[in-house]
């Protein structure tokens, strides 16, 4: 009984309270951090950093395990593989990935209409798709062309030469309509800066670079057919269409609760690192990780105005040690993957409240 008196007080601690404006009315959008997701993980697994997190069709959850553990941790504890999926329940029920053909930094993925799973490694300057259970390598694309991996290597046989060679892929996003990839490569500051476009065997169609950006670090693709990209150092979301003509520009300012004491005002990650879309029609709202305060940004799409955000920097439940990635399902539960933090968060939606 104390277990469970314990537990309702730790997630009614951790419930958030976005208020989301809906036309002229108002209306309040309360989340709450699920501590009960995942389950345990299993044999004693330790997890790194996470690099990103993906949902399937299912509502699977995707999360890329950096393996950076502190030795110590080793002595009591197994190192995770380095890609394990969890169920809705959050159960795992696969984990893979062979460090002899994919770089262990692993940055990004994304899961394509037909169930496969791209990831983006950046040090590499590697993009690889997967079957959905990693047991198939299927396509290689890296800094010296494109290759046919269905043999299992990331070597492979090479397909063309023409795709430019990447630099420090970031992440991914295969439009629904005709297959074509779109890679934001650049997640460190100098090399390539652009957007690379490719089609689905991985032939290199075009590319744009976006403007004063210095690391181009995320991108997604709503169903307009608008490409978002992260401006993380720039403070802002630079929104393309798909040939790369800017259409417009969403700002993400922020501002430090606490002054620093000489007034000069330091980035600690950007404020745009990593961004998703709510799971209705219109996808009305972003959700954006601002790295800088440790929040999560909820930005309504069209008016590019911020509607509410929440987390802070810390370890408790619904508190931020670096968030990298960001992912959101079906029925709108966010999930949340931290790098520094070296954990998962999932915030569930609780409908039919308001404040």
């Amino acid at each position: 009984m104390r277990m469970k008196t314990r537990s309702c007080v730790i997630a009614g601690a951790a419930t958030i309270l976005l208020a989301a404006s809906i036309g002229a009315q108002s209306q309040a959008v309360q989340y709450e951090a699920d501590v009960a997701w995942p389950k345990p993980l299993p044999n004693r697994w330790v997890l790194g950093g996470l690099g990103g997190v993906c949902v399937d069709a299912q509502d699977h959850v995707l999360i890329l395990n950096r393996q950076d553990v502190v030795d110590g941790d080793l002595n009591g504890a197994r190192l995770a593989p380095p890609l394990i999926e969890f169920d809705a329940a959050g159960n795992v029920v696969n984990s893979w990935g062979d460090l002899k053909v994919m770089d262990p930094r692993l940055h990004s993925c994304h899961f394509d209409p037909d169930g496969n799973v791209w990831i983006a490694a950046s040090p590499s300057g590697m993009v690889q798709k997967y079957s959905h259970d990693g047991s198939k390598l299927l396509l290689t694309i890296g800094k010296k062309g494109v290759f046919d991996s269905s043999d299992g290597t990331a070597k492979g046989k090479p397909l063309n030469s023409n795709a430019a060679a990447f630099y420090m892929p970031s992440s991914i996003f295969v439009d629904r309509g005709n297959g074509d990839v779109y890679v934001s490569d650049g997640e460190g500051a100098g090399g390539n800066r652009r957007v690379a476009v490719m089609d689905k065997t991985g032939k290199f169609l075009r590319q744009w670079q976006p403007a004063d950006m210095e690391t181009v670090h995320c991108l997604t693709m709503s169903r307009d057919g608008l490409v978002y990209v992260c401006n993380r150092n720039g403070s802002r979301i630079q929104v393309y269409d798909k040939m790369g003509n800017l259409k417009k520009t969403i700002q993400v300012p922020w501002t430090p609760l606490t002054p620093p004491a000489d007034g000069k005002i330091t980035q600690s990650g950007g404020s745009v690192v990593a961004i998703d879309f709510s799971p209705d029609p219109a996808q009305r709202l972003l959700f954006v990780i601002n790295q800088n305060n440790s929040q999560i940004e909820v930005i309504d799409r069209q008016s590019g105005q911020k509607v509410s955000s929440f987390g802070r920097p810390g370890s408790f439940p619904g508190q931020f040690n670096q968030a990298h990635g960001i992912a959101v399902d079906s029925k709108g539960n966010i999930y949340v993957a931290e790098n520094r933090g070296k954990r998962i968060h999932k915030f569930r939606p609780l409908s039919g409240r308001t404040s």
